[in-house]
């Protein structure tokens, strides 16, 4: 087989279109999540802690003093952006969590194989009473005539 038969062969199996399908909706959602976070979520929460910005909070190693992160980073000082970090947090525990939500829910509308038949557990040999052994001897014995 040739390796454009084989990579033919693989690229159409269903799994492998449906993962590409899913990446592509993956990255398409992370944005509308990044939006969501960067433009719904982390104003409000800038507005209750005083009206912190949280993309212009950063650290700046250098030991300079500059206006904004963009002056520090045009500088080219040595900064810690943490408060882009704090978003990037907060982007992935949104979609962890929707994730996690949209598997749960998936699984749960997966239906269930049904359970292989129980078999019966196996009857107890009975015990051969004298009379059983009897009746044995004296069918032995006649099939011996």
């Amino acid at each position: 087989m040739s390796i454009i038969q084989e990579f033919k062969q693989f690229a159409v199996r269903g799994n492998v279109i449906d993962m590409a399908v899913g990446v592509i909706i993956g990255g398409a959602f992370g944005k509308i999540v990044s939006s969501l976070v960067q433009d719904v979520v982390m104003p409000p929460i800038g507005y209750i802690l005083g009206g912190v910005n949280f993309k212009s909070l950063y650290f700046d190693l250098s030991g300079g003093s500059y206006e904004t992160l963009e002056a520090a980073e045009k500088a080219g000082a040595p900064i810690i952006k943490y408060g882009t970090f704090l978003n990037t947090l907060i982007d992935f525990a949104i979609i962890a969590f929707v994730i996690f939500m949209a598997v749960k829910a998936i699984n749960r509308l997966k239906h269930d194989e049904p359970a292989a038949p129980a078999e019966p557990p196996p009857t107890p040999t009975p015990t051969p009473t004298p009379e059983d052994i009897t009746l044995l001897r004296e069918i032995r014995d006649a099939l011996k005539k």
